[in-house]
């Protein structure tokens, strides 16, 4: 194990990133209470909340009609991906002038990797990187910069001050800056982990950095709590890469979709943004999954199994086929709040092997098909919207099938 004895990462984590993207794209909202919403709807909650907001105590999920009467002056904005996706793209650019991007952690937070020489003017480095978005993109969109010897005290330290700050957290300071913190400050740490913990006895900070690191381990039943353990105690901690292991989209479902045809025309989208996806990453799949919730995230699943596939009328056949076994075995008039589809048990389509029976009229049919598929895949990129498209085409309120900004992905612009 290695434990640096600098400030090795730089990390940047926006403040109110939607919200504040919103201000930036439109001058009109600054210095006022906005909100950024999925759909328009007074039942859904806010994604995200500006700073003017916050301060009137709205906080990010509060549903729309608990935040109009918090404050009845509130903006609301439905949410805009392709314009935020195109902003991340710039902030990139913004940054890479002073230093190079190591890693996007998500759609707002971005790390960067301090050399040996750079190490010993990090807090200059670093307020260099916030002059460079201010200036380069605009003042509105501000960010907080955390400087630490590995990626996890770093974005602690991104979290410590905000909004606009900018803090240090350097190896001979430890553990002093984590001894005010609660344990559902430290990323990794959400309230489940924090009630297991409570439950062993660990109740703060420093009862947790008192442990031993195999300790932790126990406690998380898995590898991630002795690398959390080593990531606070400031060693350098290297995850190896992860395989892609699927490619799913979900949604909840506007109000009066929440039926099984509603389901259905929705589920048809977005296994087509998935399956397009998937083969934009050189992958079939040998496995489709199928879930419908309702309130009480109960309801119903499914799975149809078969050869590696990643052609859409295929793929939509077996879809269809799961949800008449869903129509049998569901309640008749059960009400689905959301949908999702997963097509998963990857393989790469260099590795499938061709069928000793191509010959036949079936698979003459199966390589149209995967042809098709790909012309639509490069019209419907190339003209922005489902040009091609094999059946009916459900237009869901809200938008964004397929396209919307996850934790840990910011979708592609062929996604749109």
């Amino acid at each position: 194990m290695r434990k640096p004895g600098g400030l090795e990462r730089l990390y940047v984590d926006f403040d109110s990133f939607f919200a504040s993207a919103e201000q930036h794209l439109r001058p009109q909202l600054r210095g006022r209470p906005v909100s950024v919403i999925p759909i328009e709807s007074e039942h859904t909650g806010l994604i995200a909340v500006s700073r003017e907001a916050k301060a009137l105590g709205i906080k990010r999920g509060t549903f729309v009609r608990d935040a109009r009467r918090l404050c009845p002056g509130i903006v609301l904005v439905t949410a805009r991906h392709e314009r935020y996706v195109a902003l991340h793209r710039e902030i990139i650019e913004a940054i890479e002038t002073i230093i190079p991007v190591k890693a996007v952690c998500s759609i707002d937070e971005m790390v960067c990797a301090l050399l040996p020489s750079e190490q010993a003017d990090a807090l200059s480095l670093a307020e260099r990187v916030k002059n460079a978005i201010a200036t380069g993109i605009g003042p509105t969109l501000t960010c907080s910069v955390g400087l630490g010897p590995n990626e996890l005290l770093a974005k602690i330290a991104a979290e410590m001050e905000k909004p606009d700050g900018l803090v240090a957290i350097r190896p001979e300071d430890l553990p002093g800056p984590l001894l005010r913190l609660s344990l559902t400050d430290i990323p990794g740490i959400a309230r489940g982990n924090a009630a297991r913990l409570a439950r062993a006895g660990i109740g703060d900070m420093a009862a947790l950095w008192k442990l031993q690191p195999k300790e932790l381990r126990r406690l998380w039943g898995s590898v991630e709590g002795e690398r959390l353990w080593m990531g606070l105690h400031g060693y350098a901690v290297e995850r190896p890469d992860t395989q892609r292991r699927m490619f799913g989209h979900g949604r909840v479902l506007p109000a009066d979709w929440r039926h099984l045809g509603g389901a259905y025309a929705c589920a048809r989208v977005l296994l087509a943004k998935a399956a397009s996806r998937m083969r934009r990453a050189g992958f079939s799949s040998k496995a489709l999954a199928l879930w419908l919730t309702d309130r009480q995230s109960a309801g119903w699943h499914g799975e149809e199994r078969f050869q590696p596939t990643w052609d859409d009328p295929s793929l939509l056949a077996s879809l269809s086929r799961l949800f008449l076994h869903a129509e049998r075995e569901h309640p008749p008039g059960g009400r689905h709040r959301s949908v999702h589809v997963t097509l998963h048990d990857l393989v790469p389509v260099k590795d499938v092997e061709g069928d000793l029976f191509g010959f036949t009229a079936a698979a003459q049919v199966k390589r149209r098909q995967e042809y098709l598929s790909l012309l639509a895949d490069r019209l419907n990129a190339h003209y922005r919207g489902p040009l091609l498209h094999w059946g009916p085409w459900a237009t869901i309120p809200g938008g964004y099938a397929g396209a919307k900004i996850a934790f840990n992905r910011i979708p592609d612009t062929e996604d749109f």
